[in-house]
């Protein structure tokens, strides 16, 4: 089937004020209804969060839209296509963080820690200069795909990541780190909060995984990228996968993990499997 759907992803750290946010709410719902457009938009007094698919012609415009709204000029999304709608529905919603983090303090559009380009790391790694790769996702995101020697924190969600950083070795505090997650938004927070848990010479992969894979491909990455839509994950050619999510356990699967006797469809996979 022809990639007939653009799926744009991004978000923006930029102070929103919190008596304007039901109007925008109001007025992007509109815009994505009459454009027939599905995905998530998130606004909080701490800027925005989008992922939204449609025709072309139609994100574009919403995109046109954004590029209006004080603090959105530079909006800028990562695109990708896909031959079905991922999103079952579109949804504006007001919440209290556009990426749940729940520690106090933390202000990305403020005070953000440096970011390093995706070629850049790139020739980082090509180099072989001594750099530690942090994942900043969750277990089952890591599990489809991740860069080669990374850390893996062992979360189950964003807010144990602090938790996590309490665990690392001592040493790494005054060694160049580099983290990195799907689309960036998560080291966004994660950057911030190792600066001031005395991180000296931390960096953040500018775009996440989905920017790298866009500019520098699959180099000294292995396996695939989880995506939060239908298409479950991304290769790095931005092609989907072929991955599934379990429909009992909701665990990501691999076009190979999808062989195992122990998946059977709507009933169970090798992780939830029981004899």
């Amino acid at each position: 089937m022809p990639a007939t759907f653009l799926n744009i992803s991004t978000y923006k750290f930029t102070p929103f004020d919190v008596e304007a946010l039901p109007a925008l709410r109001d007025r992007l719902k509109s815009t994505c209804d009459a454009a027939g457009l599905r995905g998530t938009i998130l606004l909080s007094t701490e800027g925005i969060n989008l992922f939204v698919a449609g025709l072309a012609d139609n994100v574009h415009a919403l995109l046109a839209e954004l590029h209006t709204v004080p603090g959105l000029a530079d909006l800028a999304p990562k695109e990708s296509f896909s031959s079905e709608q991922p999103f079952n529905r579109m949804l504006v919603k007001i919440k209290k963080e556009i990426i749940a983090f729940g520690v106090d303090g933390i202000d990305p559009a403020r005070r953000p820690s440096p970011k390093l380009a995706p070629r850049m790391l790139k020739q980082w790694l090509d180099e072989g200069r001594p750099v530690t790769l942090l994942d900043t996702r969750n277990d089952y995101e890591v599990r489809l795909g991740t860069f080669k020697g990374a850390i893996d924190p062992h979360i189950d969600h964003f807010r144990e990541f602090p938790d996590a950083v309490s665990k690392l070795p001592d040493d790494l505090k005054s060694q160049p780190v580099v983290m990195f997650c799907t689309g960036g938004i998560r080291c966004e927070k994660a950057g911030p909060f190792m600066v001031r848990e005395g991180y000296e010479n931390v960096f953040q992969l500018d775009g996440g995984i989905l920017k790298y894979f866009e500019e520098c491909g699959g180099a000294h990455y292995d396996g695939e990228c989880f995506v939060f839509d239908r298409r479950v994950g991304v290769n790095p050619d931005l092609t989907e996968s072929g991955s599934v999510l379990c429909w009992k356990c909701q665990m990501p699967l691999t076009v190979a993990e999808q062989k195992d006797a122990r998946y059977i469809y709507e009933k169970s996979c090798p992780y939830c499997f029981k004899a």
